[in-house]
């Protein structure tokens, strides 16, 4: 082999392992990519329910977020109840001297410290309000959810009815738009005049009217909630997905209504309020263990000395009096917005349950005027193309039927928003 050939053969080998380099490289780099690039989540795609929407609405609420440190909270109170002072004890230290006067050497020390005691009844009646307010940390939680909940669904069958509205238009462009193209078929061959033309025109420029006003009222309704979720609906998402299922039982116990249950808690914390309120009719008094120890005058032996004490303060008076008339107004108060409340919502569950019933009628009757406009329209489209039937009548027919259409499919969201206003109201939260 000559030195010529034995370089190009050493040149080609280098080109060959340089390729197979350069491939291992960029599949390396592509696996690389593919594991350092973020998964795409089911979230990310699925559709998004009424349920989900609650919940990513409650967890952007403040109450949701302040509610652990609420939880913490009130367990700290309930272990302060438990303990055996209702202050932490207090170190005394004091330091006496004549250095500044005659100078004669006295000297005296004291150590002491004072313990707060319970007055009689105070250790159990702070016990009772710390549990009463631990339970009304879950019940005002609960309350809030169910607010939530409520907004949540508000603007979901909002955004349902928005959407019901931009599809109907959609449907009644796409039908006006394939009645002008056979017009202008037949106007050009000579069968129609151009004053059809026109009409079939205006019709078309009356349903882009439409569906623009309903896309933008969609648009609006999308982002109401997405505010409220922070996330928007998208094209996949279903009105079969998001119907809420109709309530077992059609009363329930209302005493377990979640807005009730706050106040019902609200009233058991200010009547335990009351009732501590009436063992503090003066500060706590203390207890004070001390040793002294001191001299006379320079020189002397020192002395030393224990003392115990009890400091009892005397009754506090108007401030009391206050304290516990506070304390009464606001039980009473609450009492009364409870039963008012009691009132409000058994009317509200008898209200929302006839509209369900009425919503029910209302979409058979939808329904079956939309099956006969469809007929009517089936009917007059034959008809039209045969010349039997002139333009005007054509588009009235094709008007009632998009009406029919959309009036069916808004009952059917006014019977699921009905159902779910009855949920509302029984106090159940979205499913």
């Amino acid at each position: 082999m000559t030195p010529s050939t034995r370089t190009k053969a050493w040149l080609l080998r280098a080109s060959v392992a340089a390729a197979m380099a350069a491939c291992s490289l960029a599949t390396q780099a592509q696996t690389a990519s593919a594991t350092m690039a973020p998964p795409v989540t089911a979230s990310a795609t699925s559709p998004l329910s009424l349920r989900q929407a609650f919940d990513a609405a409650w967890a952007r609420q403040p109450e949701a977020m302040a509610l652990q440190a609420r939880r913490d909270a009130a367990r700290a109170q309930q272990s302060a109840a438990k303990a055996w002072t209702p202050e932490p004890a207090a170190l005394e230290l004091s330091n006496k001297t004549d250095r500044l006067g005659s100078n004669q050497g006295a000297r005296e020390f004291e150590v002491g410290v004072a313990v707060p005691l319970w007055l009689p009844g105070e250790r159990s009646s702070s016990a009772a309000l710390a549990d009463a307010e631990g339970a009304a940390t879950e019940s005002r939680a609960n309350a809030a959810q169910l607010r939530v909940a409520a907004a949540v669904r508000d603007a979901w069958w909002q955004w349902q009815r928005a959407r019901i509205e931009a599809d109907s238009a959609r449907d009644q462009l796409d039908n006006t738009r394939r009645i002008a193209a056979d017009v202008a078929r037949r106007t050009k061959a000579g069968d129609l005049a151009r004053a059809d033309q026109h009409q079939a025109d205006g019709a078309v420029a009356t349903a882009e009217s439409g569906l623009a006003q309903a896309e933008a009222g969609l648009g609006a309704a999308q982002q109401h909630l997405r505010a409220l979720t922070g996330r928007g609906p998208g094209a996949s998402d279903a009105l079969d997905a998001a119907a809420e299922p109709t309530p077992a039982s059609t009363s329930g116990e209302i005493e377990a209504h979640a807005a009730l249950q706050e106040l019902k808690d609200r009233a058991a914390v200010a009547e335990r309020t009351v009732a501590l309120t009436a063992t503090q009719s003066r500060a706590n008094p203390e207890l004070m263990l001390a040793t002294t120890r001191d001299r006379g005058a320079r020189g002397e032996a020192s002395q030393q000395t224990i003392t115990l004490g009890i400091r009892i303060p005397f009754g506090a008076g108007p401030r009391f009096d206050a304290r516990s008339a506070n304390a009464r107004a606001e039980a009473t108060e609450i009492q009364a917005h409870l039963a008012l409340e009691r009132e409000r919502l058994t009317a509200e569950r008898e209200a929302a349950r006839v509209r369900v019933e009425a919503s029910r009628t209302q979409l058979m009757a939808a329904e079956r005027r939309a099956q006969l406009a469809r007929e009517s329209r089936g009917f007059f489209d034959k008809s039209f193309g045969l010349g039997e039937t002139d333009l005007p009548t054509r588009l009235r027919i094709e008007a009632e039927a998009a009406e029919a259409e959309r009036q069916a499919a808004r009952t059917r969201i006014e019977l699921a928003a009905a159902i779910s206003a009855w949920r509302q109201a029984l106090g159940l939260l979205p499913q």
